[in-house]
């Protein structure tokens, strides 16, 4: 009795640990496999190096080109502050008025900044910079009125905000015009979002590039392995099991190509560095270029690997079914 108890547990256990077993070989298995698929391609330096550097160019450029166009909003998020909105009071609105009127506008959350002009240092202005300052001084009255200056937060510095702003300036009675230069700001705007469409149109058809390039890789070896594949498939080999060393084949070609693309990004932008420092000290500015940063460069890696995986999966599916044992 004790003994077939003795038995029927080591039976139990046997089947309990079957499981692990064919977990343990399944993780095994990746595992050769992923190590096996990178010594192949240390085996073919020049053709897997090749292939390599033409994923990395093409990652590269829109990548850096995105790092630029983020860096160039940067600067033109100093360009905002230097909006302003003009309003020229009615000539009936005293200068302690003026006053008041901006001590109200100033709790406006859409208002950074405001100061006031008094009829006598609007005058005073326009003297110095038009060039008629005797013949100004010959009129009897002040023909000018106060003026408030108004520069929006940089939080709703939008041209469409500041389009709102101004129109709600308007609308108060005291204020006889609100003058807004919008045209520079939108122009700005509006290069922007055609860079960033023009790197999205460029980035979609490198993509494409990349994919055919490691689908045409990945075929080319399916072709060169075509006996070996035959042969596999003779003594029961699965598709998943013929599968896998291409898959990781094409995922080794995209951790490659996107660390490569990284080390180009980096190394252009480190080239650039200094001339752009230089030239924002001539313009009196601090901005020094912003290098890519590990979200992003985390970001292009994981893209890199994805296309490397897509490419690799649709070339094993377009041509390892034809290849059969005859």
């Amino acid at each position: 009795m004790s003994a077939n108890k003795t038995a029927s547990s080591n039976r139990g256990a046997a089947d309990a640990s079957k499981p692990n077993g064919r977990l343990l070989a399944y993780c095994l298995n990746h595992a050769q496999v992923v190590v096996s698929s990178l010594g192949k391609l240390y085996r073919t330096p020049v053709s897997t190096l090749m292939t390599v550097a033409v994923i990395g160019i093409a990652l590269a450029f829109p990548t850096g080109l995105y790092v630029l166009l983020k860096n160039m909003q940067v600067v033109s998020g100093g360009w905002d502050g230097a909006t302003q909105i003009s309003l020229f009071a009615s000539m009936d609105v005293s200068d302690e008025r003026a006053a008041e009127l901006g001590q109200e506008l100033r709790q406006m959350p859409e208002i950074d900044k405001l100061h006031v002009l008094t009829r006598n240092e609007a005058m005073q202005e326009f003297q110095a910079l038009s060039g008629f300052g005797e013949a100004l001084e010959a009129l009897e009255n002040n023909p000018l009125p106060a003026v408030l200056i108004i520069h929006p937060d940089k939080a709703h510095s939008a041209p469409a905000q500041i389009e709102l702003l101004t129109q709600k300036l308007r609308a108060i009675p005291e204020i006889e015009l609100a003058q807004l230069d919008m045209q520079w700001v939108e122009r700005l705007y509006t290069m922007m979002e055609i860079g960033e469409r023009g790197i999205l149109v460029i980035a979609v058809l490198l993509a494409l590039a990349v994919l055919l390039t490691v689908g045409n890789t990945i075929r080319l070896d399916i072709q060169g392995r075509r006996d070996e594949i035959v042969i596999i498939k003779l003594i029961g080999a699965t598709d998943a099991f013929i599968r896998r060393p291409f898959l990781y084949t094409g995922l080794w070609y995209g951790v490659l190509g996107g660390a490569i693309a990284w080390v180009m990004v980096v190394a252009s932008l480190g080239v650039l560095s200094d001339p752009v420092q230089r030239l924002a000290g001539l313009y009196g500015s601090s901005f020094s270029l912003s290098s890519l940063g590990l979200g992003t460069g985390t970001a292009l890696l994981a893209v890199s690997i994805l296309l490397g995986l897509t490419g690799s999966w649709i070339a094993v599916s377009r041509h390892l079914h034809q290849i059969e044992p005859t």
